[in-house]
């Protein structure tokens, strides 16, 4: 078997690596030529150097973007991963209907972005209508927080999934080696489980991270960047710059902030990688 695999990996590995460098890394490439340039299409392009570049941070819809992400990023993130983590102890402590709860619980994650955020539109604009409030698409701060309701009822349940499957590798006998020696329940927790949890930390805040970097979809359908782009995102600021401003320049422009977009998400999320693996225990 293994003298088979070493003279016909080519035949499993090369379909894939053709299908990523035509998917991915051939379009990243001419991309980020494009974003040197004035064009309107690929076949009228003008080399306009860096100026594509210093253009990105005049424009002021693209650095409140840019804070506007970041904020939500991190209070999505914290949110989605402390509420997913409490979730699945609750649901490894032997509870009845524990199945049921995963299933419940997992179910939104499959709702594709959307859909999910024109339900959740007709559901805060119901309950800000009945409360006298703005509408999402008046407030800025409602469209934020509309924003991190929809995100945590997305994304919960899929790292809860992830939680509890490294909570059930946590040794048993770990556990009850510290209870015989007096340890307390929140001792436990503090310096057995969630320890020997953190590889399960890391590929959950990956996750949320990169996923709320990168939203755009619930962001379109949920607030449309309203009012007066105010709750307008990062990807969705890219989206818009490209395709809903005419001249050649907002071509290139918008293809140098989907570089600077591209280099913020992997600076970003390797620095979490680093931080969060540090703190993995080896078993």
């Amino acid at each position: 078997m293994e003298k088979a695999i070493k003279r016909y990996w080519p035949v499993f590995v090369l379909p894939t690596l053709i299908a990523f460098i035509i998917g991915f890394v051939w379009p990243f490439i001419w991309g980020t030529g494009l974003s040197f340039c004035k064009f309107t299409t690929v076949k009228n392009v003008q080399f306009a150097g860096l100026s594509n570049y210093k253009m990105i941070w005049i424009d002021d819809t693209f650095t409140h973007a840019f804070w506007f992400t970041a904020v939500f990023t991190i209070v999505s993130t914290v949110l989605i991963n402390v509420l997913a983590f409490s979730i699945a102890l609750l649901l490894t402590r032997g509870m009845r209907g524990t199945n049921a709860f995963r299933t419940i619980f997992f179910l939104p994650n499959l709702i594709g972005g959307i859909v999910l955020g024109y339900i959740w539109q007709i559901l805060l604009n119901g309950i800000l209508s009945a409360l006298g409030k703005p509408l999402l698409a008046l407030n800025a701060t409602y469209g934020f927080w509309g924003l991190i309701i929809l995100m945590c009822w997305q994304q919960i349940g899929y790292m809860m999934i992830i939680y509890i499957a490294g909570l059930q590798n946590v040794p048993t006998d770990l556990i009850e080696a510290a209870r015989i020696d007096g340890a307390t329940s929140r001792q436990i927790l503090l310096k057995i489980k969630v320890p020997m949890v953190m590889p399960s930390v890391t590929i959950c805040t990956f996750l949320t991270l990169t996923n709320s970097f990168k939203l755009f979809d619930q962001n379109l359908s949920l607030t449309a960047g309203e009012p007066a782009k105010q709750s307008m995102m990062l990807a969705y600021n890219i989206y818009d710059t490209f395709y809903a401003r005419s001249g050649p320049q907002w071509k290139g422009i918008g293809q140098a902030k989907a570089v600077v977009f591209f280099l913020f998400v992997v600076v970003f999320s390797l620095i979490q990688l680093h931080f969060t693996r540090s703190k993995e225990v080896q078993q």
